[in-house]
C-alpha cells in the first residue's frame, strides 16, 4: 500500500481506498516509493485519471508523484486546483470564478495561473508549516466547502454536512443551527465557489 492519497487537510496518507481524481505536487518520492516531501512546487493540480491514453507506473523514480483524491471537493480543500493540460475547460472556468470571487487582487481572466498559485500557496501552508483555517458561519458557506465538525473534516452540501473518510462520506447531518465552524477549504477557493465554480462531490445531496 502506497502513501499517495490526500485528505482534506492536505496530508498524504496510506489507505486502500481508491480515488476519483489524480493530483500533482512535483517529484516528492524516492526510488523506494517513499514520500519525502509535502510538495516541490506551488502548482498543486487536480488531473483526470485518464488522458489521451497515457500510461504511467505509479511513483516511477524521478517522475512526478501521482496523488489521489476521493473527490474534487477533497482536492480543493487540500489546496489543489484544476490542471490546465488535461482539464483545460474546467481550469479556465475555475480561473474565471476565482477572479470574479476575489476582486481585491485586481486580477482578470488573462492573469497567469502562476500568480493565483502564489496566493493559493499562502492559503495552504502557514509560516509554521501548518494548514491555515478560519472560522465562518456554516449557513454562509457554499456547497463543496469542507469544514471541521466534531473534530472531523466534513463536506457542506445542500442542507447537510457529511463527515469525510477515505472511502466516502458518512450520513449527512443537518447543518442548520451548527453555527460557526473552522473552514479547511482555502478562503479564495470558497470565494470561487460562491462565484459559480461547483466542485464534483462524491455524495448525493
Amino acid at each position: 500500500m502506497l502513501q499517495n492519497r490526500v485528505d482534506p487537510w492536505g496530508n498524504i496518507i496510506k489507505t486502500s481506498a481508491r480515488g476519483a481524481w489524480m493530483g500533482n505536487r512535483g517529484v516528492i518520492h524516492n526510488e523506494h516509493q517513499q514520500v519525502l516531501y509535502p510538495f516541490k512546487h506551488k502548482a498543486w493540480i487536480i488531473c483526470l485519471l485518464e488522458f489521451k491514453g497515457r500510461r504511467r507506473k505509479v511513483m516511477t523514480p524521478r517522475r512526478w508523484t501521482e496523488l489521489f483524491f476521493l473527490d474534487e471537493a477533497t482536492a480543493f480543500s487540500a489546496g489543489h486546483r484544476p490542471c490546465f493540460e488535461c482539464r483545460r475547460q474546467d481550469a479556465g472556468r475555475f480561473r474565471s470564478c476565482w477572479v470574479k470571487g476575489n476582486p481585491g487582487h485586481g486580477f482578470d481572466e488573462t492573469t497567469s495561473i502562476r500568480e493565483i498559485d502564489n496566493i493559493l500557496h499562502q492559503e495552504r501552508i502557514d509560516s509554521n508549516k501548518a494548514k491555515p483555517t478560519y472560522a465562518a458561519n456554516i449557513e454562509d458557506l457554499p456547497d463543496g466547502v469542507v469544514v471541521v465538525y466534531e473534530g472531523k473534516p466534513s463536506l457542506v452540501a445542500g442542507a447537510f454536512v457529511f463527515p469525510w473518510s477515505p472511502f466516502g462520506y458518512d450520513d449527512g447531518i443537518a447543518r442548520s443551527g451548527l453555527g460557526r465552524v473552522q473552514v479547511l477549504t482555502p478562503r479564495s477557493m470558497v470565494n470561487a465557489f460562491r462565484a459559480g465554480y461547483r466542485p464534483q462531490m462524491a455524495v448525493k445531496e
